[in-house]
């Protein structure tokens, strides 16, 4: 193979760049932010599963905050208050500017064309992930109203706590099925749909620190291994999915203060050990969440894909 062949199949110089350069050229041209616009969800559509309150609730609201539209999905039948809280102070939002960019809108799957106030929306669907086809019925839903789905996270789990040698079997694979099985189909039937439509999408599987380190005196193997298990799920997804311009990633929480985890530190001391041996010596709040989440959802993560 020729050099010539092997340079004519590399990127172009940076775009932002490049295109600041030619624009220079121009009288005409003035300065744009494209800062901003990288991190727009203008146009586009997600799926957050385990979103009803929590740290779900708190992805969905950053998602919606940059302009998707946001399915929240969760097991119980009605959104909640605290849902609802939200999903009001997201409708109160003001418009997204031009410098954020984005589509308006596109046609569903019907042919309608539909254009979408210049902000973004959420919704909340009754679902369980470990229902297979039930999930895949939500999001094929999903896509016929809204004309495609561009991010999902794969956050719904649940937790449990026995010791390693007494673990019920019950118990254990209600556990795997909810958070590795319950993941999986997640994943799937997005993944299904993007390929479908040429979508190239992101999808985000919430692991833990637990998949990667044992957490010495606190009996959580079931969960871990659990979260172990997503993080190579979202490793081979990738590497399935790159050619399809589908991206998969998974996110690593460490002890983050919602309800749950207030109730673990409580339960088990040896938390509070753990807190003080991280170099910021405390531990995080969800909206420091948000930021990772909205990077890896949009635009700005693009060349990101199979890491934890």
């Amino acid at each position: 193979m020729s050099n010539a062949h092997q340079q004519s199949n590399l990127p172009n110089a940076p775009t932002c760049i490049q295109s600041i350069i030619s624009a220079s050229t121009s009288a005409s041209s003035q300065p744009t932010r494209t800062a901003f616009s990288q991190f727009s969800l203008l146009g586009r559509t997600a799926l957050v599963t385990g979103a009803r309150r929590g740290l779900g609730l708190e992805y969905a609201l950053v998602l919606a905050e940059a302009g998707a539209v946001v399915y929240c999905m969760d097991v119980e039948e009605q959104a909640g208050e605290e849902w609802e809280g939200v999903r009001k102070w997201v409708e109160g939002l003001g418009e997204l500017g031009e410098e954020f960019g984005g589509a308006a809108g596109r046609s569903n799957e019907k042919g309608e064309e539909g254009k979408r106030p210049r902000k973004g929306r959420m919704e909340y669907v009754c679902g369980d992930i470990r229902d297979k086809a039930g999930v895949e019925n939500i999001v094929e839903r999903i896509v016929e109203v809204e004309g495609g789905i561009d991010v999902c996270v794969a956050n719904a789990a649940i937790m449990g706590s026995a010791p390693c040698l007494e673990y019920e079997e019950g118990e254990m694979r209600k556990i795997i099925d909810t958070n590795v099985m319950g993941t999986l189909f997640t994943a799937q039937a997005v993944g299904k749909q993007m390929e479908r439509l040429g979508i190239r999408g992101s999808i985000i599987l919430m692991a833990s620190l637990a998949g990667s380190v044992a957490c010495k005196g606190i009996e959580n193997m079931a969960y871990s291994i659990c979260k172990a298990a997503v993080i190579q799920m979202a490793r081979s997804m990738a590497s399935e999915l790159g050619s399809k311009g589908i991206r998969v990633n998974s996110v690593s929480p460490s002890y983050t203060m919602t309800a749950m985890v207030k109730a673990a530190v409580d339960a088990y001391p040896a938390l509070r050990d753990m807190v003080a041996n991280n170099p910021l010596q405390r531990i995080a709040m969800p909206e420091e969440l948000r930021g990772v989440m909205l990077w890896l959802a949009s635009d700005a993560g693009s060349f990101m894909t199979g890491r934890e």
